[in-house]
């Protein structure tokens, strides 16, 4: 057996980070769960990402655009600063090194559905007993209580049943999901705030806890608005393209070569937009008086705006509307968003030398910290590329490693 409580000397290029030091258990596959990991590892936490022999996270070749080598341009893009270990958990070798694992672990992040992890044995019960300030958070579409917990969940699901797709689109009959994964990444960040919130009482109590995170409670969260004006009138909320629910003027309007977005949100700025656009008798019109009159009256404020708007160019009524302290903007795709001069200024495409693939592009870091920013230390692992280095750090001989390997540890099976 081999010694307990080894830790890996922590890297220079960590020992600034604000994680530095902390270890992390990622059991996950796809996107909620290696993206939490993923903001973790970047802030300097030791991710040992654990991965089923043989295929590996299923994002590696399931996910996104495949590369040179065997992993998606989707997987290189959750999974960097982290290291790989291949474990076959349904073998009691393979639960013998992740035991191993778990006694030196701060936290482990797991994104199977609700049950996976207790046949297997590694539920929080079971590893509470070996790791008491041990952080244990599951990710599922639909939370581990509840009349839908044992559903499959991805994001598509989440933001069906959440209400989201209910309320998104133009409101012609056809559904319309969020463009990005909405319930998947609010996941990953409310489920890094519940893992950090943990962490720091553990470290008060000595005890850690269970955190359960789901898509479908993230997609709810993030119904501020809507949900406001569901109990505040009683009705569901009804789709509005690109306007705003609690506000107006505030969404796309057509100039004459281009959509373009504006908002004038408040009543000074109201003013200041009919006053640019030479259209004082809007602001004695019954209609459009208060927020409240032109929220009632929007399809018909908004053709008045579009008949001025269409005297000019997109970037013309862009520029005015800025110089009068009106917030406004172009529709960019993302080659034009990434290539924008604030676009490379905040560094938002980076790229990660890879093994195989060399450069490989990657979306930057959303928060910059300015004392201990953030920084590539490590390439989006190999399957298993740091299973011999785990084994050796943990104190496992080659002796140890053939026993390991003749039990099925590093055998071939997906959960």
């Amino acid at each position: 057996m081999p010694d307990q409580d080894r830790r890996e000397t922590t890297p220079t290029a960590d020992s600034a980070l604000p994680l530095a030091g902390v270890r992390v258990l990622d059991v996950c596959q796809v996107m909620a769960g290696p993206y939490c990991c993923m903001l973790l590892a970047d802030m300097g936490a030791d991710v040992i990402k654990v991965e089923p022999p043989g295929a590996g996270d299923q994002t590696r070749s399931a996910m996104g655009f495949k590369m040179k080598g065997s992993d998606s341009l989707g997987f290189l893009n959750m999974n960097r600063n982290k290291r790989s270990v291949a474990l076959n958990l349904k073998s009691d070798a393979g639960r013998e090194v992740f035991m191993a694992l778990v006694r030196e672990a701060d936290i482990l992040v797991e994104n199977y559905r609700p049950g996976v992890m207790k046949r297997l044995g590694i539920d929080y019960e079971a590893l509470r007993e070996a790791n008491p300030a041990l952080v244990y958070a599951s990710i599922s579409g639909f939370g581990q209580t509840g009349p839908w917990a044992h559903r499959p969940g991805f994001d598509l699901m989440a933001q069906a049943m959440s209400g989201v797709m209910a309320m998104t689109g133009h409101g012609d009959g056809r559904p319309v999901k969020a463009g990005v994964p909405v319930a998947d990444i609010g996941c990953a960040l409310f489920a890094a705030y519940g893992i950090l919130s943990a962490y720091i009482g553990a470290q008060r109590t000595g005890r850690g806890q269970a955190i359960d995170a789901s898509l479908f409670d993230s997609a709810l969260a993030f119904s501020i608005w809507d949900s406001a004006e569901y109990w505040g009138t009683g009705k569901p909320p009804e789709p509005l393209g690109t306007a705003n629910r609690m506000s107006a003027p505030y969404q796309a309007v057509k100039a004459k070569d281009a959509y373009f977005v504006m908002g004038a949100t408040n009543q000074r700025l109201w003013t200041k937009l009919c006053g640019l656009l030479g259209r004082e008798d809007l602001l004695a019109d019954a209609r459009f008086k208060t927020i409240s009159d032109r929220l009632a009256h929007r399809e018909v404020m908004i053709d008045e705006l579009e008949s001025a708007f269409s005297k000019q160019s997109a970037q013309h009524w862009i520029d005015a509307l800025l110089e009068a302290g009106i917030p406004a903007g172009p529709i960019l795709d993302y080659p034009a968003a990434y290539a924008s001069d604030h676009g490379r200024h905040r560094q938002m495409k980076i790229e990660i030398d890879h093994p195989i693939e060399g450069k490989v592009p990657n979306i930057g870091f959303a928060v910059k910290m300015q004392g201990t920013p953030q920084q590539v230390r490590r390439h989006p692992p190999l399957l298993g590329e740091h299973t011999d280095e785990v084994l050796t750090q943990l104190g496992y001989s080659q002796t140890d490693r053939i026993r390991l390997a003749e039990g099925g540890a590093f055998e071939v099976e997906s959960l």
